[in-house]
């Protein structure tokens, strides 16, 4: 039987990079998609094909669809994983930034999502994996338009698991907690960019100090991403996935106290544990 095709977004790095080693040591035939092809040099020397690809460049997402389906004839799992976190407090952070925090978190999943259905319609199966987080269940300080981006890729989820079910479709989320990847210290360079001046500076140091802290080889309370990739791997291979994959450091505890505590003793409990100022 032909090896099923595996197209992993934001493979250059983190999270991504270590799904499409996962799923190329599984079995799949993994093409694993970025902007810059040449920081995938590694990921294509373990036999993983690289291919060019911007999630936000509709005319980009096409070419890459385009190419797998004409060299293996099937996408049977395709991992949106490609996102950022933009953070600063909604007072300072342009509109500009937030259309282009949805561009990459929400309508670029959403794009390259419709341009592989219509093959995996054809063939009567097929798993879309979206990388959510823990973010997308609750929220913290000065992340408001990362938080409502994962808010929008949960309700997106959910609505196409309904409508796709009946074509062999399965649709998943991956719940991430808290991982060590570079994703935090960058998310903190913005923070710092946005709202290290004014009225949100001490939030904003706060913050960005504890962003930054999970992105250390050192880092305490963390999980490494490897964590994501088995979870995605699983649900990958997996007969009936489960909708849902809470995974890594902190994110099933917290996502259940989101949902037992009252919103008050949950806003108490979030800012201690990012160590944000009353």
């Amino acid at each position: 039987m032909a090896r099923k095709v595996a197209l992993v977004t934001g493979a250059s790095s983190g999270i991504g990079e270590h799904t499409a080693r996962r799923l190329h040591q599984a079995g799949f035939v993994v093409y694993g998609a970025a902007r810059r092809v040449d920081r995938m040099a590694e990921l294509a020397a373990t036999g993983v094909h690289t291919i060019a690809l911007d999630v936000t460049d509709e005319a980009s997402a096409q070419k890459a669809v385009t190419e797998i389906l004409a060299a293996e004839g099937r996408i049977d799992v395709l991992v949106n994983n490609a996102g950022y976190g933009s953070y600063g407090a909604v007072e300072d952070v342009p509109i500009s930034e937030a259309r282009a925090q949805f561009d990459v978190n929400l309508f670029g999943l959403a794009h390259l999502t419709r341009m592989v259905l219509p093959a995996m319609r054809a063939q009567g199966s097929g798993t879309i994996i979206n990388i959510s987080s823990m973010g997308g269940r609750f929220a913290t300080p000065l992340g408001a338009w990362y938080h409502a981006s994962k808010y929008a890729v949960e309700g997106l989820s959910d609505t196409m698991r309904l409508e796709l079910k009946r074509f062999g479709i399965d649709v998943v989320l991956i719940e991430p907690g808290l991982i060590r990847t570079e994703w935090g210290a960058i998310a903190a360079d913005r923070l710092r960019a946005t709202s290290a001046g004014g009225p949100y500076a001490e939030q904003a140091a706060a913050i960005a100090a504890s962003l930054e802290r999970s992105s250390r080889p050192d880092a305490r309370r963390t999980s490494p991403p490897t964590v994501i990739a088995d979870a995605v791997t699983k649900a990958a291979t997996a007969r009936s996935p489960r909708t849902r994959y809470v995974v890594g450091f902190g994110a099933r505890p917290l996502i259940l106290l989101s949902r037992i505590l009252p919103n008050r003793a949950f806003d108490i409990l979030i800012k201690r544990t990012v160590g944000m100022p009353a």
